[in-house]
């Protein structure tokens, strides 16, 4: 379904899943917040308009978009789509996924999470992203993607980063045509950009219960836990029904 430009997948989570596992490439979770990056940040928008898989994270533009335009779009939080794809067989036994995480304690959190339930991972599977300026590029974690061929790249970053990093490492992720690889046969890799949904399972970010997901309301619960930070990005959502009421399903026009 389009909304704002940007095809979101109308559907449940398992088959997003699905979808993710069979296809692959880029799979995106854009929160309220982040729709007026649309406007503002090229990079961004060329990110999001060119996603394999877009899920309907944000509870508020489902919401509008029944109230506004009276249509329905399941909504998919990257919470819940997380929790499915960590219980799925295939990305469970599957030893070349890396993990992009914010620092090291968001590394050892995640470690210690994944290794007591079951899953294979080292240190050696996470990388600890650099602070990204506006063009996000990063030639360390790109040989790391060449030279291992993971199957997925988990990116645990914040919205806005994750996913110009993501798109980077989609156009780029290729083996060169000396560097064989058995992932090489699978074409690109499933870049899973998941943003604070990570650290809302493994414990580096606050806790959202299940019915707190289910009801919409993961933003208060981050509010909560940090106002200072997380006040501004809520605030910055207050666009977004001017822009469903203005554009619907066009792609907004870029700011000059």
């Amino acid at each position: 379904m389009q909304i704002l430009g940007l095809d979101f997948f109308d559907g449940g989570v398992a088959a997003a899943v699905d979808r993710a596992l069979e296809h692959r490439g880029l799979i995106v979770a854009p929160s309220g917040t982040c729709f007026r990056r649309l406007q503002r940040d090229e990079i961004y928008r060329n990110a999001m308009t060119r996603a394999e898989l877009v899920l309907p994270d944000s509870g508020f533009m489902v919401l509008l978009w029944r109230l506004l335009r009276g249509k329905r779009i399941p909504r998919i939080s990257g919470l819940a789509y997380l929790k499915e794809l960590l219980g799925r067989a295939e990305f469970r036994g599957d030893r070349s996924v890396l993990w992009v995480l914010p620092n090291e304690n968001a590394r050892d959190q995640t470690l210690l999470w994944l290794q007591s339930h079951g899953f294979l991972t080292t240190a050696d599977d996470c990388y600890i992203a650099p602070i990204y300026g506006k063009i996000v590029e990063d030639p360390a974690l790109l040989e790391r993607v060449h030279s291992r061929q993971p199957g997925h790249i988990v990116i645990a970053l914040s919205g806005g980063v994750q996913e110009k990093l993501g798109s980077y490492l989609r156009e780029k992720s290729l083996p060169p045509p000396d560097l064989p690889s058995p992932a090489s046969d699978l074409g690109y890799p499933a870049i899973h950009c998941i943003g604070a949904a990570l650290g809302f399972i493994t414990g580096y970010q606050v806790s959202i219960p299940t019915w707190a997901d289910r009801l919409y309301l993961g933003w208060l619960f981050r509010l909560l836990s940090n106002p200072r930070r997380f006040l501004p990005r809520a605030a910055s959502a207050l666009a977004l029904p001017g822009l469903i009421l203005k554009c619907g399903e066009r792609l907004p026009p870029a700011a000059a």
